[in-house]
């Protein structure tokens, strides 16, 4: 690589070996240094380099580096409930919703004939309606989303709508069903209720003709009933094993979008994803065992996982990617799990009759589950202080519902 270097090796550098000069020596020595030829140090260890100049410090400085963002905290799941409240007389019905928790941070829970509120705030109980055995039991209660009026389903096939501020009666809706009301949904101002006789109707509650449309899909009790955040879809799951998928904005919205057969028992439990708003969670009874979860733009069931034991109810997490469920016989648990890896987070365990019903906390952090004659409350969902309150929702819908009988 070097002509000089070379030429004076096979011309004079023979020489000097055979007959070495202090001026070989020194011309060889002085030539390697100018020409940095010290071809004896290539590839060898050598001392520490020295530490390289930065270059334009303010500009590197500024740019994201590679370092792991700080892992989250491992949030603490208390293995106990935070508070337990005797319940006499909750039917074990599975085909029955009997709880429900209202954005005024009030619980419905409906025992035998009678409609009993319970005020997280204060914790104070009070009773709201108790009917004679002709309309009793109580099969379904469900609260608007005003958190002050509450619709209850009656084993007549009645449904009643209540002020439960001024414990005052509102109206009786008739006519919707043939046989008991077990379950209720609200979306703004239409309640839709589904009965044994396997129907579902919208009812406008501000008119005096409040039926406006009727589904018919359901061979047996509709004993699920969930509409999206949206309002745009409504889920259904019956005790003929079937789940439907309705949409209001079809041409035809009373003819199903979905009609998904993947169950082998009844389903009861649904639950709309917060995070995903085509995402949803279905359960089924004693002889399914599983949630599945669904994409209900397409129709594609997604993911299903044998709980191996009866699924009673669902709810999501609001602030993280957790789905929370409760069953029936083996254990009588709540069961916490990751999504969408769906690891076993927690087993939640203290009731001794199978969880039949589950309801969320206005602000997220605390579930209400009941089974056999007890309603506990747990912190499974994390601290209220770390969750921004819940908007305050409105009460328009509800302008003219006192005048009307």
């Amino acid at each position: 690589m070097d002509f000089d270097f070379a030429h004076y090796m096979l011309t004079q550098g023979r020489k000097g070996k055979e007959n070495p000069s202090r001026y070989g020596r020194d011309y060889r020595k002085q030539l390697a240094e100018a020409m940095n030829m010290n071809r004896t140090r290539i590839l060898a260890f050598k001392n520490k380099p020295p530490a390289p100049v930065e270059l334009f410090p303010s500009y590197f400085s500024s740019l994201p580096q590679d370092k792991p963002a700080n892992p989250k905290p491992h949030r603490h799941i208390p293995q106990t409930s935070e508070r337990t409240l005797d319940a006499p007389d909750l039917i074990d019905d599975y085909y029955l919703n009997l709880l429900d928790w209202g954005s005024s941070n009030v619980i419905a829970i409906a025992l035998a004939n009678t409609v009993y509120l319970w005020d997280a705030t204060d914790c104070s109980t009070s009773e709201l309606a108790r009917f004679d055995v002709e309309r009793g039991p109580v099969t379904s209660v469900s609260w608007a989303i005003d958190g002050r009026h509450i619709a209850i389903g009656l084993d007549n096939s009645e449904v009643q709508l209540w002020d439960s501020t001024a414990k005052q009666y509102l109206r009786t809706l008739r006519g919707c069903h043939r046989s008991r009301v077990g379950s209720l949904a609200w979306n703004d101002h239409i309640l839709t209720t589904g009965g044994m006789d396997g129907h579902i109707v919208n009812n406008d509650v501000r008119i005096r003709s409040h039926i406006v449309e009727t589904y018919r899909g359901h061979e047996r009790e509709v004993c699920g009933l969930k509409w999206s955040a949206s309002g745009q879809q409504l889920a259904s799951g019956g005790n003929d094993n079937l789940l439907h998928i309705w949409d209001n904005r079809s041409v035809a919205p009373t003819q199903w979008l979905h009609r998904l057969e993947d169950h082998t028992a009844a389903v009861k439990a649904l639950a709309w994803c917060p995070f995903q708003r085509n995402l949803l969670a279905s359960g089924g009874g004693g002889n399914d065992r599983c949630i599945k979860f669904w994409n209900t733009h397409t129709g594609a069931c997604l993911n299903s996982v044998d709980t191996g034991s009866q699924v009673c109810a669902l709810l999501w997490n609001m602030n993280e990617r957790e789905l929370l469920s409760s069953h029936g016989f083996t254990q009588n648990q709540l069961t916490l799990w990751k999504y969408p890896s769906m690891v076993r987070i927690a087993e939640l365990t203290g009731h001794t009759s199978r969880v039949l019903h589950m309801a969320q906390s206005p602000n997220g952090c605390t579930v209400a589950s009941a089974g056999g004659e007890t309603l506990k409350l747990w912190n499974v969902f994390g601290d209220p202080e770390e969750v921004k309150p819940a908007p305050r929702p409105p009460k328009e819908p509800f302008a003219q519902v006192s005048r009307i009988r």
